[in-house]
């Protein structure tokens, strides 16, 4: 198995199950602090995993201000997630929030000059389409 694809389904597998637990903090404390002890978790799991791997610790300065800034926007995703889940349906909020690569490729296209093809363009707009179709 190609290890894109073995990684993806690990990603796919652990992200779904988060979600559902997720969920279930978020309707028995704060969501915030559901969201934070969330991120503290995996914050420490992330360091773990550095500290028993041969992962380098240099940082250059774009690379850690991209990285600050990423972790800025998903720590916003994470507690806008959470609340959400608080004030509407796993379904609808899980769903919404997992069509981020929608918003990743059209960015991809703009930012970084990736090649619009009709198959991406396709993609794109069947994923617009789940979007109204799911939320109704």
């Amino acid at each position: 198995m190609d290890s894109g694809i073995f990684f993806g389904l690990i990603t796919m597998t652990s992200w779904g199950i988060w979600i559902i637990l997720g969920n279930g903090a978020s309707e028995s404390i704060d969501p915030r602090t559901a969201a934070a002890i969330t991120y503290l978790v995996a914050g420490l799991l992330a360091l773990g995993s550095i500290v028993v791997s041969d992962a380098s610790i240099a940082v250059t300065a774009r690379g850690g201000l991209l990285a600050s800034a990423a972790g800025l926007f998903a720590g916003i995703g994470l507690i806008s997630m959470y609340i959400g889940f608080s004030q509407a349906s796993t379904t609808l909020v899980s769903t919404l929030g997992a069509m981020y690569f929608v918003v990743a490729a059209v960015l991809g296209i703009v930012i970084l000059g990736d090649d619009v093809t009709i198959t991406r363009f396709t993609g794109i707009a069947f994923a617009c389409l789940s979007i109204i179709l799911i939320t109704r």
